[in-house]
């Protein structure tokens, strides 16, 4: 079950990879604006906001791997703080910008913290 968590703690951290990469060097390209629904306009108009935003995630990144790279009783405690600002961030993301933020960003960092939170 252990195993389990560590697995699915390096899931959130690979999507929030994947969004830095969004947000911080595609942001402007078809296929940010395609993953954002911008126009080109706009993206032009909120890069730096995005790339902002890009390096947020990336703390949440640093912190997940962190997480993942410490030993106990560190591991679950780091875990369980940056799983809880994934799934903070994804909900007020769900309620401000989309509801589809939900299910890419809360879900899976919800379902990482019950298993870790379980094998503890």
């Amino acid at each position: 079950m252990h195993a389990l968590g560590q697995v699915l703690v390096a899931l959130v951290a690979l999507i929030h990879v994947y969004i830095v990469v969004l947000e911080m060097l595609l942001w402007r390209t078809p296929r940010g604006r395609a993953a954002f629904g911008t126009t080109e306009e706009f993206a032009e108009q909120t890069a730096a906001m995005a790339a902002n935003q890009g390096l947020y995630n990336g703390f949440l990144v640093a912190g997940l791997v962190w997480g993942l790279l410490a030993g106990d009783p560190l591991q679950w405690q780091v875990e369980t703080f940056f799983l809880t600002c994934v799934a903070v961030a994804g909900l007020f993301g769900a309620v401000t910008v989309s509801r589809r933020i939900l299910l890419v960003q809360t879900v899976p960092a919800v379902l990482a913290l019950a298993v870790v939170l379980a094998t503890r």
